[in-house]
């Protein structure tokens, strides 16, 4: 290749991923930045930041904020991402096999949608006795091990009012510092239990992870209970080594 082809690859290369970073910043901070604060946080000169986000509003990847003085994500990324996550059941069902083969119990992969845990895949696991869920079945947040998870990755003042919604809705008493309680340790461990919380006779422990455009998603095994001791350690074995290989390819 010609040392000019190389450069314009490069060069090529290099917008992509400069532009990927200033989408990155504005998805931290989805109520708009000043195109000076953008280039501060990306450290590039703000002239370049001006070209690449200008690009980028051609596209409709970004817009400028109702009161004209910032920059955030656009609504093209809404259509682009209910692609992403439209795939998302391929792209977990590997990590979902893993973990199946390695504890030998059911796997579940859920999303968080409007204050509640959409169950989007199962992959049974190879004990008799096991635990099914439906596709497309809903389950609360604040007594699941999928919706505690999810719940210990958003901001406090999120959570607790998703949190008291659920609980009004269901006629439930809710107790916000036992609550918080537990999310604390969920985000000190990594994961998150369920201890006959939602269903008698069965147990959960699972992990949450943010996708690419924002959305929680939780992966989670459900135990009979009656076995939970015995199989507990090998399945937290198993989720803390499939943790991190599904958050970075999913999150980044």
């Amino acid at each position: 290749m010609a040392d000019g082809k190389k450069r314009e690859t490069r060069n090529g290369i290099q917008v992509i991923a400069r532009a990927a970073a200033v989408l990155r910043v504005l998805k931290a901070n989805q109520s708009g930045m000043s195109l000076g604060q953008i280039a501060e946080k990306i450290e590039l000169p703000r002239s370049t930041i001006q070209r690449i986000v200008g690009a980028l509003q051609e596209e409709r990847l970004i817009i400028a904020t109702s009161t004209g003085g910032g920059i955030r994500l656009g609504p093209e990324l809404r259509s682009l991402g209910a692609a992403a996550r439209y795939n998302i059941v391929d792209q977990c069902r590997p990590y979902l096999n893993k973990i199946v083969e390695m504890a030998g119990e059911t796997v579940d992969l859920s999303r968080l949608s409007n204050g509640r845990m959409i169950f989007l895949d199962q992959v049974q696991g190879s004990e008799r006795l096991r635990t099914v869920s439906s596709v497309g079945e809903v389950f609360p947040m604040t007594i699941t091990a999928n919706g505690r998870a999810c719940l210990a990755l958003l901001p406090r003042e999120k959570a607790i009012k998703l949190a008291k919604t659920e609980w009004v809705q269901s006629g439930a008493e809710g107790d916000v510092d036992a609550l918080m309680d537990i999310l604390a340790e969920v985000n000190q461990t990594g994961l998150a239990f369920d201890l006959d919380d939602h269903t008698d006779g069965i147990s959960a422990i699972g992990f949450a992870f943010c996708d690419v455009i924002g959305d929680l998603h939780a992966i989670s095994v459900p135990i009979p209970s009656s076995r939970y001791e015995h199989k507990r350690d090998i399945v937290i074995k198993a989720l803390k080594t499939i943790r991190p290989e599904i958050t970075k390819v999913l999150e980044n």
